[in-house]
This record gives structure tokens, C-alpha cells and sequence, in this order.
């Protein structure tokens, strides 16, 4: 293999706040970067060289963005399996349009887990709202239904009571092919980050655990505070999978760990995650160096976690009535980040995340999640204030 050595281009389809993270990262490698997104005002925009402003599904703009790349990468799995295919015959395409062929199908994805030996849960592939009852009756009560298509952030998915609610389930979710999942006795849910190059050569990060609120990520922290053999059969599940896939550039795994130390995949993400922002604080490569060395196939960073660190997620409802959240309630805080994407907010929206260091995790993770209790309770303060 031939490295794309900094100087070059590298283009992202996806210009979010990954797109965004990549971009920096790769600037400060030296590379020049091209997006490709639908909004030519993306996250990415203010700081990649340049925008190519067309939807996912354009092929024609997936070539113009390869034909000015010497390689592309993606920061989001919705991008058109022809657009990926159409940009491979200009330059090279990491991770291949075979990966996100998988991950773009919740029930391609599972069968393919399964078929290939990687821990599963029950689940059941339903194509209407009878077949979703009956599916219902083997899941048992609160079984998660979810869409195969188009969901992400707790989108396209809710609990199920019982097959009496599975018609109006159905018709809320789109009535397109679901997964039924049975509700598992969860100890924590958990993920592991995999870099690989083109030859094959792996990183693997230690794993993060994870909570999440109605369905989105909350906080995470960075090393999960796991037994040693949880933690290396969760990093050789995760290994298994990027080398079986044949990955060329990240892969995360996200699992859930049982009571009984069981480990289970839940779904996979090829690209930076929302799991893995606290190795910008404390980890010696973060994940989108380690995303800019692995498609350029450079050789790539160490993993090590030098200290624990959290990350908190911050939403579009800190904005409501148009407040100004007072980033400075936690910028006085030691050892507290902010890290803004420089996004429009809406209710809902991940719109940045404070990072926090501590001593254990659970340090990092109490002084990350208290860091954004006192900007809510400074900005609800100030927006009270009598004007002066």
C-alpha cells in the first residue's frame, strides 16, 4: 500500500460534527479537506477547505469530491451505496461501500453478526403488524422495536407493552420492516473502538461506558470501569468484527453487558463516534487522528489512556427562548472543557459536550455531568436577572 502523506487532500462525505472533528485533526496533520453535505452552512464548513453542497445520494457530486481527493472517508452512514462506488472508481473509498451496506440494515446488520459468530440477543426481522404481534408474543413485555432504516439518536425505535399495541406500533414507525429486540437484564452498555489500515495492521481502544437518556447518548467515559475479562473479550469481539469486515478506518462497536458478565453486539458504527469525544481530552491519539492515519495508511497512534476522562453531551434546549448558555460556569471548573460544533440549535440536537479529567472515572464522569448542571442553573440565573 501507498501512503497519503499530509499534503494531500482527503475528502469526508459528511460535513456534521465529525466531519468537523476529522477536519481539524487532519489540518493539524497538514492534509487539505473536502466535504460533501446537503447544508453548504455543515459543521464542517467554517473549517474544511471546501463544501460540496449536494445530498448523500448524488453520485455525480460523490465523483467531483473524489476527483479533487486522494482519499475519501465518511463521517456518516447514510451516504448512497452508488455514490460510495461511483467515488471508489476515482479514489480510494475507506471504510468500502461493502461496510456501510451492512450497517445501513439494523437486520442485515444482526444477520450478518450472527451468521459470522458475534454475540446477539434475541431478535426477530418483522415485515407487518401481524408479524410484529407475533414477534411480540416470543420478545415478551417492553421488547424495543426498531426500524431497519433511517433511525439513529433513539429515532425510529420505542418499547413495545404487548401484541395489542403492535398495530399502532407499526403505523408510528412507519409501517417498513422493523427488529423486534428482547429487553436484556443490562449491567451497562459499553463500546470498543477499532482503527485499522489498509494491510491490516490494529489499534484497539480501551472500552467506554456509556448512558444513555431515552434512547441518546448522555455521557461516557473513558476507561470503562469493567473487569479485565470483560473488557479483553469485549475488545476481541470488537477486533473480530473490523477484521471479518475488513475495515480500512474506524469501527465502533457499541455492546451491552448482562448481570452474568454475558456480552451481547448491539450495532456498529464505521466511523468517529459520540462515545469516543473524551479521547480528545486524555488519550494519547485521539479518534480522529487515529481516523485521518488509518485511511491514509499511516501508521497509527497509541491507544493508551493516560487518565480518565467524560464527556457530558450538550443539547439544543440549553438555547430555548434564545438563552446564551454561560460556557463560563464551566470553564471555571479545573480540569472541564467545552468543545461547541457550531451548529444551529434545536430542541434535541447534540450541539457540543463538555470534557471532563479526573482521578477515576467515576471522578470524570460526576465533575463532566456536574460541569453541565451549573451552565444550565448559571444560564437559567442570568436569563431571570432584571435586565441592566
Amino acid at each position: 500500500m501507498t501512503s497519503v502523506l499530509p499534503g494531500s487532500t482527503l475528502g469526508i462525505l459528511g460535513g456534521g460534527q465529525l466531519g468537523r472533528m476529522v477536519t481539524l485533526a487532519a489540518r493539524t496533520l497538514g492534509y487539505h479537506v473536502i466535504v460533501l453535505d446537503p447544508d453548504p452552512h455543515c459543521a464542517a464548513s467554517a473549517v474544511a477547505d471546501r463544501v460540496v453542497a449536494a445530498r448523500f445520494d448524488d453520485a455525480h457530486a460523490a465523483v467531483e469530491l473524489a476527483r479533487a481527493s486522494d482519499v475519501v472517508t465518511v463521517e456518516i452512514e447514510k451516504i448512497g451505496i452508488p455514490s460510495l462506488e461511483a467515488a471508489a472508481r476515482i479514489a480510494p473509498v475507506r471504510p468500502g461501500a461493502h461496510v456501510l451496506y451492512l450497517v445501513q440494515d439494523r437486520a442485515r446488520q444482526k444477520d450478518w453478526l450472527n451468521d459470522n459468530g458475534f454475540p446477539v440477543g434475541p431478535y426477530w426481522t418483522v415485515h407487518s403488524a401481524s408479524e410484529l404481534a407475533d414477534a411480540s408474543e416470543l420478545a415478551g413485555p417492553d421488547a424495543f422495536v426498531k426500524s431497519t432504516t433511517g433511525g439513529y439518536d433513539g429515532r425510529g425505535q420505542l418499547r413495545l407493552a404487548g401484541p395489542a399495541a403492535a398495530a399502532e406500533a407499526w403505523r408510528q414507525l412507519g409501517s417498513r420492516p422493523c427488529v423486534v429486540e428482547r429487553a436484556l437484564p443490562l449491567e451497562r452498555e459499553i463500546s470498543v473502538l477499532v482503527a485499522r489500515r489498509p494491510g491490516g495492521d490494529t489499534v484497539v481502544y480501551p472500552p467506554a461506558w456509556n448512558h444513555h437518556h431515552e434512547g441518546v447518548l448522555d455521557w461516557s467515559v473513558i476507561p470503562a470501569p469493567i473487569g479485565a475479562d470483560i473488557a479483553a473479550r469485549a475488545t476481541a469481539i470488537g477486533a473480530g468484527i473490523a477484521a471479518s469486515l475488513d475495515v480500512v478506518g474506524l469501527l465502533v462497536t457499541e455492546m451491552f453487558v448482562l448481570g452474568d458478565g454475558t456480552i451481547t453486539v448491539n450495532e456498529l458504527a464505521p466511523r468517529p463516534h459520540n462515545s469516543f469525544h473524551h479521547t480528545e481530552l486524555t488519550v494519547i491519539t485521539s479518534q480522529f487522528e487515529q481516523a485521518v492515519r488509518a485511511v491514509c495508511d499511516l501508521p497509527l497512534g497509541s491507544p493508551e489512556v493516560v487518565k480518565p476522562a467524560a464527556i457530558a453531551n450538550l443539547f439544543g434546549d440549553m438555547w430555548l427562548g434564545g438563552a446564551t448558555p454561560r460556557w463560563d460556569a464551566a470553564l471555571a471548573m479545573p480540569n472541564v472543557r467545552v468543545h461547541l460544533y457550531g451548529k444551529s440549535p434545536r430542541p434535541g440536537r447534540k450541539m457540543g459536550h463538555l470534557g471532563a479529567v479526573g482521578d477515576t472515572p467515576d471522578a470524570a464522569v460526576a465533575l463532566a455531568v456536574e460541569a453541565r448542571r451549573r451552565v444550565r442553573d448559571a444560564t437559567r440565573a442570568a436569563g431571570a436577572a432584571p435586565a441592566a
